[in-house]
């Protein structure tokens, strides 16, 4: 039994997903909502991973765990006590790649580092996959192009290696069964960094549309985030990022290719795998 926390999210839907076409048991961890969502053969336990003590039973004859630290927070420490108790082997946990190759306010780098500090002194065996820029990070493009050609943000240079949630997955996927070697570290990106430019033109080929960037001042960008309700964790996180890969372009590495055995998927894949997203 392999079991999820995140797993409404872009990676963990997809290492459900990827985990039961292979005949493995899975529970899935979601906050009370979309429980239904899921397919009958997973099991689905819902509570707020910030404070896990709920979850304790729910971990027997679990042998690995996924964890995301944006789906357990404050709780990570006391989730893997739990674990460690109830006999779970391993833990698999999705970190940045901030963490090695700074890139933003510090404050969240350090946040990734705190977690795969647990992680590594958990007692268990363990496998941390640190992930470039998501290319699933573009579907916050999606209302602007299903209004027009044309999508507006800051610091269009800057530029990063994307990868497909797929790929994060299916590493995932190796690293819960034990296929890849405990105590280790991974450096998941995409094969090519690109930048905001080449993202949305990638898109257009995808749909088929000439679409354009349009660069902005990175403070009107911030404020219309906020406009927007969201909290200023958002901006705070996408534009300083972004201001440091405009200096410096986030990593490349091979490695989902040398784990995988096939090249990482390209960010033209992923938006021919998600044109609908953006469709008018």
């Amino acid at each position: 039994m392999m079991l999820i926390t995140g797993a409404h999210g872009v990676v963990g839907r997809h290492v459900v997903n990827l985990l039961l076409r292979e005949g493995v048991a899975v529970t899935a961890v979601t906050r009370g909502v979309g429980g239904t969502s899921f397919p009958r053969d997973v099991k689905v336990v819902s509570g707020d991973l910030f404070s896990p003590e709920w979850i304790e039973n729910a971990l027997d004859g679990v042998e690995a765990i996924l964890l995301s630290p944006r789906a357990t927070g404050p709780g990570l420490g006391g989730l893997l006590e739990l674990a460690a108790g109830r006999g779970v082997r391993r833990v698999v946990l999705l970190s940045a790649t901030t963490v090695a190759h700074p890139a933003g306010e510090a404050r969240f780098a350090a946040e990734f580092k705190s977690a795969e500090d647990l992680v590594t002194h958990s007692g268990l065996e363990w496998t941390v996959l640190r992930l470039a820029d998501f290319a699933a990070n573009a579907l916050a493009w999606a209302p602007q192009l299903e209004a027009g050609d044309v999508v507006r943000g800051a610091y269009g240079r800057a530029a990063t290696s994307p990868i497909h949630e797929a790929d994060i997955a299916a590493v995932a996927a190796q690293a819960l069964r034990g296929t890849i070697p405990a105590e280790s570290v991974h450096t998941l990106t995409g094969p090519r960094s690109l930048d905001q430019y080449e993202k949305v033109r990638l898109i257009g080929v995808a749909l088929g549309r000439p679409l354009s960037f349009q660069e902005l001042p990175p403070e009107q960008v911030r404020q219309g985030m906020l406009a927007q309700g969201l909290p200023e964790e958002v901006p705070a996180r996408l534009l300083g990022s972004l201001a440091d890969y405009l200096e410096r372009p986030g990593p490349t590495t091979g490695t989902v290719e040398s784990l995988l055995g096939r090249p990482a998927r390209t960010f033209a894949e992923w938006a021919r795998d998600n044109a609908s997203a953006f469709s008018r």
